[in-house]
């Protein structure tokens, strides 16, 4: 009796093998596209694999620095990389995020920025498909112009809004220093960024404003909005 129950159980088991080992699989590919792993530290932006195929793609950042950091894909603009493709806050040390994005063919840099601040570290990755200005660009509401100058941001102070609003902002820098635009909700809650643009150079950022009320605006290099580039403007 025990023979014909032993039996029974170890067929079972077999025949459940083929599907744990297509389980196992399935978790370890991901939800389709490629999966690259990005190691981040205090000096360093690894990434494992730099040269992608066009699709649905998805990042797994591990920041094994002492400072939280925040990784960044920057697509070409006007003959720089400015354009912020997608991007991933708050990573603390120790811990891991993901970031998924679809890219279209070209080249992009990865930027992993420790403290939170600055250009970033960069890699520059090639993904083989369809160019993206081939394929249909970010939607947004409309776009508003802001200029930058020693030290004064132009064209949001008398911008206004609706919740649920997407907004291209556009930068110009017009002045000498590099800048940048940080937006913050009325929760306080960073709302989204324009990260810094050379002089002489344009950055772009698609933000949407979720909730009504002021917003406030920076640029956060150096002393900057100290010495009055910083605002506020209204969401109804």
């Amino acid at each position: 009796m025990r023979t014909s129950r032993t039996l029974p159980v170890l067929a079972t088991a077999l025949l459940a093998l083929p599907v744990l080992a297509a389980c196992g699989g399935k978790d370890s590919g991901g939800t389709g596209g490629d999966k690259i792993a990005v190691i981040a530290t205090d000096t360093a932006c690894e990434v494992a694999k730099t040269e992608l195929k066009a699709g649905d793609t998805r990042f797994t950042v591990t920041n094994k620095g002492d400072k939280a950091t925040e990784v960044y894909v920057y697509g070409e603009h006007e003959g720089a990389y400015s354009h912020i493709v997608t991007e991933v806050e708050n990573i603390g040390p120790g811990t891991s995020r993901e970031m998924k994005v679809k890219l279209g063919g070209g080249t992009y840099e990865i930027a992993c920025k420790p403290g939170q601040s600055g250009d970033g570290i960069r890699q520059k990755v090639t993904v083989e498909g369809a160019r993206a200005d081939e394929e249909p660009e970010e939607s947004y509401d409309r776009e508003v112009e802001v200029e930058a100058t020693e030290y004064h941001l132009e064209g949001l102070d008398t911008f206004t809004a609706k919740a649920g609003e997407k907004i291209a902002f556009k930068l110009e820098n017009k002045g000498g220093a590099e800048h940048e635009v940080e937006i913050f909700g009325p929760d306080g809650k960073k709302a989204g960024e324009v990260p810094p643009v050379e002089p002489g150079t344009t950055g772009e950022a698609v933000i949407t404003l979720h909730l009504p009320g002021t917003y406030t605006y920076t640029c956060d290099i150096g002393d900057h909005a100290d010495m009055g580039m910083h605002g506020t403007f209204d969401v109804s």
